[in-house]
């Protein structure tokens, strides 16, 4: 469970889109706060999530070669197919020029709410289902473990944590910085999502097929 939580958690944390929204987010009006309400919704979707998994399973996985165990792992397959073949369709449309969402220009005027709630729209809901089969397969027995899923929700958050102290703590230096970050995101977009998509994609695939045909 723990080295799959680890690369879903960063691949969660390093998804461009979601970072690039937070950035703007943060030099909007009240942006320091709108950021705030952001890091909320994003960590209470991934806390949501993982607590409903562990209340359906008791924290107890399913018997190995049952239908509930081999339905975990073929989720898990089919999200790694999804990201691989999500990938090849990033990879074919790489240099098309793209509008941005209509809802990148009215910041400004988001609310509180609002930011949580786009913080919800923006999860990378892939990902995040192949974390909750991840966590349906484990047996969670003691402290360590529950920490190790408090630690991959912290994980899957700390980009955006990171960049909300900054600009808090470190305002005078933070904003080229955050700045840098944001053009080097528009400009290596796709192949962050490439790479991130690719590795996950044959890390699940690779993984759920070894467990099908052992």
């Amino acid at each position: 469970m723990v080295a799959d939580l680890l690369l879903i958690g960063l691949g969660i944390t390093l998804e461009p889109f979601p970072l690039t929204a937070f950035i703007l987010l943060l030099s909007a009006e009240k942006g320091t706060r709108k950021g705030l309400a952001f890091i909320l919704g994003w960590l209470a979707c991934l806390v949501v999530v993982i607590a409903a998994v562990v209340l359906v399973t008791g924290g107890k996985p399913p018997a190995p070669n049952t239908a509930p165990s081999t339905a975990a792992i073929a989720i898990k397959l089919a999200l790694g197919v999804v990201l691989i073949l999500f990938a090849v369709r990033q990879w074919r449309r790489m240099g098309i020029p793209r509008q941005p969402p209509a809802w990148m220009a009215r910041l400004d005027q988001l609310s509180l709410w609002s930011a949580a709630g786009l913080a919800a729209f923006l999860q990378p809901w892939t990902l995040v289902a192949a974390a909750a089969a991840t966590v349906s397969q484990a047996k969670l027995s003691s402290t360590a473990d529950y920490l190790t899923l408090l630690f991959f929700c912290l994980l899957a958050t700390s980009s955006f944590l990171a960049l909300e102290l900054a600009v808090v703590f470190r305002p005078t230096t933070a904003g080229a910085r955050v700045e840098a970050l944001r053009t080097w995101l528009d400009t290596h977009r796709d192949q962050v999502i490439i790479v991130i998509s690719l590795l996950l994609g044959f890390w699940l695939t690779g993984k759920s097929i070894y467990l099908l045909v052992r």
